[in-house]
């Protein structure tokens, strides 16, 4: 019996006509009720890290529904919940106090919002109620966490009632203000947030939100060196909290667990989300440091977020089960070393294009940044939607990435996000690499 949905999107936001009906996914691979197969190269929305059905991690999530699938955390702890914490504090390298376990990177973003306000009401700063961003981020889809992003289609709707937020430059050496160098990139941007701190006053600021790596809002553009560390000395300079939103760039994608362990900076509080279980259950968590916990308990007992299923017993199997598979293959090690080797696969294949701006990333988080003009770096039409045509020739060739629009000026810019699983072969990345190239080239072709 066919079964068919309500629902009739025209295009979907990955470019897609049509929407094929999933039927089974397989490693790297998933395949849809017409038995045609398509190569996930960007893990969905850079979600799922170790493939699909992975037999291990299945049965790991029977065993806990075996036994319960959800103890409420304010009747019951679970061994499930307790390991996972302990393994995640032990991978962030002991940062952080404190873990909560939701179930999506928008609502471990909404709490990291709350646990810096609730942070400085038991401290007795209650003033301190402004939060600043960066441009062309993106956080999520709660009213909080979409207050805090720069991404104009996606906030279009609700404007009027979000939050009071200020917005300092995009850290993007690909398109750096006029007359800054790269060098001095990392410089000029702390300046700048530090200026707009002084401007709201620092009584009145409770955070900065950033992401390392920032992901669909740019179209994944790494900070430049020393930004991290400009900016954690600004934040501790005018008593600012600093919250790391790793819900994309996190839990191995680049190569390390955290994103910021490269750069030795350790935030305050931290969002992570994708990666952690992989897509096998829906499940996000909040990390805190021992200063912020500490306060809290204090006055407040503990952190006042949190929903029915916050730390869900068989998501967090799914997490534990996904972790303990990560850290036994060595698959975060293998991302960042093969991921540099990725990249320069991809260039290889599209020196020849023109159009190709800018490839950049860590690990297995890649954008490719499409211009009009390269000498220039002006970005294509934005009716032209070449991002939403690349995504929609490689995904009729039966290849899987996630194209993003907006990220020069919220409207124009086209990238394409590369994500693959951690595990995926040389063989399926070459295939990857093969199918996007082409791609590209004919949806270039298309808009010429």
């Amino acid at each position: 019996m066919s079964i068919r949905s309500n629902l009739k999107p025209t295009v979907s936001s990955f470019g897609v006509e049509q929407m094929p009906r999933i039927a089974y996914g397989r490693g790297s691979y998933v395949y849809d009720v017409d038995g045609k197969r398509y190569l996930d190269g960007s893990g969905g929305p850079a979600v799922y890290a170790i493939g699909h059905a992975n037999e291990e991690v299945n049965s790991a999530i029977r065993t806990q529904m075996d036994q319960i699938a959800h103890a409420y955390r304010y009747t019951f702890t679970s061994d499930a919940s307790d390991e996972l914490q302990e393994l995640v504090l032990r991978k962030t390298n002991d940062c952080f106090e404190r873990v909560i376990f939701v179930s999506s990177g928008s609502e471990a973003v909404e709490s990291c919002l709350k646990i810096a306000l609730q942070f400085w009401s038991a401290v007795g700063q209650p003033k301190k109620r402004r939060f600043i961003a960066r441009r062309r981020s993106w956080h999520g889809n709660t009213l909080g966490a979409l207050s805090v992003s720069d991404f104009k289609s996606r906030r279009a709707s609700f404007e009027g009632s979000l939050l009071d937020v200020s917005f300092v430059s995009a850290a993007n050496d690909y398109r750096r203000a006029a007359g800054v160098t790269s060098e001095g990139l990392a410089h000029y941007l702390a300046d700048e947030l530090e200026a707009e701190i002084l401007r709201i006053g620092a009584d009145n600021v409770a955070a900065f939100i950033f992401e390392p790596v920032v992901g669909a809002a740019g179209g994944v553009v790494p900070a430049p060196a020393g930004y991290a560390q400009a900016i954690r000395n600004i934040c501790d300079r005018h008593n600012v909290l600093l919250i790391a939103d790793e819900v994309m760039c996190g839990s191995g994608r680049v190569g390390t667990f955290r994103a910021l362990e490269p750069e030795g900076v350790r935030p305050d509080i931290m969002a992570i989300a994708k990666g952690l279980a992989a897509g096998y259950i829906p499940l996000g968590a909040t990390l805190y440091s021992r200063k912020i916990a500490d306060a809290i308990d204090q006055v407040h007992g503990g952190p006042q977020t949190g929903h029915t299923f916050t730390g869900h017993t068989a998501a967090c199997a799914a997490g534990l089960a996904v972790q303990k598979l990560i850290q036994r293959e060595g698959l975060i090690e293998h991302v960042a070393t093969r991921g540099a080797r990725l990249q320069d696969e991809l260039r290889a294949a599209m020196r020849h294009i023109p159009e190709v701006g800018d490839i950049r990333g860590r690990g297995y988080f890649i954008g490719i940044e499409l211009v009009a003009d390269p000498a220039t770096k002006v970005p294509f039409d934005h009716q032209l939607q070449l991002h939403a045509r690349i995504g929609s020739t490689a995904f009729e060739r039966g290849l899987i990435v996630y194209p993003c629009a907006g990220n020069v000026d919220g409207i124009s810019g086209d990238t394409v996000i590369v994500a693959p699983p951690y595990n995926a072969s040389d063989d399926e990345l070459s295939e990857l690499v093969d199918t996007l190239t082409s791609s590209i080239i004919s949806a270039v072709e298309s808009v010429s």
